[in-house]
């Protein structure tokens, strides 16, 4: 009775769910259903036990994931994106069921604990995903190793040339000068230290991470560039980083700090600016109201991980002194690097399988795949948000921008970035 009582309410709720495109699915039994309207796109499913179908009705967030890694829910046409599609695209127009209710409540309200970001935790996080095998990294990212959200100037855009556009784009808001001193908080493998030094003309560049790897290659590429002196790279957290800088960057580490300590970020932030100083701070953002991370991200991807809706941190700006001179939102941009990036992933699945295993090349494709139909589908985005303590530190208009990047462009024929090339090379 608890199987023929499971099958009928996924049935109502993939009926919910998929209304456009087509899912095909076998139940554990062998029997198939078929849902949505017959059109593209196509996905077919299969579960192998009948406890693989409760657990995906109780708590889908977390065991979607789970189950496809587990090979319990088989892919049998199509790709896991296709079905993710198909599950999430009109997602916003069906209720959660009661059990799923109780337990986004139950998840909304322990996030503080998921997010108690101090020091010795925010490092043990970083390294659960940043301190994997380099080479993985190398299979699906652009030569500068940049890790977040490329800015696309124009459809068909290719990763490098967009990623370089997030870097002038970046740039261009920031108003680097000859000889002003750049903090680059959660600096990666160095990719944007670099521009902002050999392009724009910074005089120098501290760039502080949590990750051993990615210290070890933004210190190997900084060596190789036109001006070795300018770069400081180190191990550490941002509560702990002394001085006063001209500009203060921070892409894609914001996400890592935790609802309970934007203030503490804010503050650092503020006093590390000098009295004219401006700072930009990119990162993925939640256009709705606040929420919980999503579980499966939480505990195989990020954890201690939050998106935070501009509710959750603008307060926190406010508290600290500095003044919200602009803020922009990049939509979709993101889904177009994920889709990138998956590409290539898949295309070199074969060597994440040498890296690791068949689990882990499937948690990736999985990890990828619901990020882009995240981007596409729901309401994340990424936030560009200029900050400074001054109002008067910025242009009054945003023509300062495309001249800047304009300028910029010209000065990318002349520099010489090193890189790492996507074969790792």
């Amino acid at each position: 009775m608890l199987q023929t009582y499971a099958e009928r309410l996924l049935a109502n709720t993939l009926e919910d769910l998929v209304r456009r495109g087509t899912l095909d699915v076998t139940l554990p039994d062998g029997r198939r259903l078929a849902f949505g309207d017959g059109t593209l796109p196509r996905a077919a499913i299969r579960f192998t036990d009948t406890r693989a179908v409760l657990a995906l009705l109780m708590d889908p967030d977390l065991r979607l994931g789970e189950l496809f890694m587990d090979q319990r829910l088989v892919v049998d046409e199509g790709s896991i994106y296709d079905v993710l599609e198909l599950l999430l695209r009109d997602a916003d127009a069906v209720r959660p069921g009661v059990m799923v209710r109780v337990l986004d409540a139950m998840r909304m309200s322990i996030r503080r604990f998921l997010q108690n970001n101090r020091p010795g935790r925010a490092r043990a996080n970083v390294a659960h995903h940043y301190d994997l095998d380099d080479r993985l990294y190398s299979l699906f990212l652009d030569e500068q190793r940049q890790y977040s959200c490329a800015y696309f100037e124009h459809p068909g855009q290719d990763l490098e040339s967009a990623q370089r556009a997030k870097q002038r784009h970046i740039a261009a808001k920031l108003l680097v000068e000859p000889g002003h001193r750049v903090l680059d908080i959660g600096c990666g493998w160095g990719g944007l230290t670099r521009y902002l030094v050999e392009v724009a003309g910074a005089g120098h560049a501290t760039g502080i991470t949590l990750s051993e790897e990615q210290l070890k290659g933004a210190r190997e590429l900084a060596a190789r560039t036109a001006h070795p002196q300018a770069y400081d790279y180190r191990l550490e957290d941002y509560r702990a980083t002394p001085g006063r800088f001209d500009r203060v960057v921070s892409v894609g580490m914001f996400e890592h700090v935790g609802v309970g300590y934007h203030d503490a970020f804010f503050r650092k932030c503020h006093e590390l600016l000098t009295d004219d100083g401006v700072m930009l701070l990119h990162f993925i953002g939640n256009s709705d109201v606040p929420d919980f991370n999503n579980p499966w991200i939480e505990k195989y991807i990020f954890p201690g991980g939050h998106i935070p809706s501009l509710s959750e941190f603008t307060p926190a700006i406010e508290r600290s002194g500095l003044v919200v001179t602009d803020i922009e939102v990049l939509r979709l941009h993101y889904a177009s690097t994920l889709r990138i990036w998956r590409e290539r992933f898949l295309a070199r699945r074969a060597e994440a399988v040498a890296l690791y295993d068949e689990r882990f090349a499937r948690m990736w494709e999985y990890y990828l795949s619901m990020s882009e139909t995240a981007f596409r589908y729901q309401d994340i985005a990424i936030f560009q948000v200029q900050l400074a303590r001054r109002q008067e530190s910025v242009p009054l208009t945003r023509d300062y921008v495309g001249e800047r990047e304009a300028r910029l462009r010209e000065a990318e024929a002349r520099a010489v970035l090193p890189g790492l090339t996507p074969s790792g090379t």
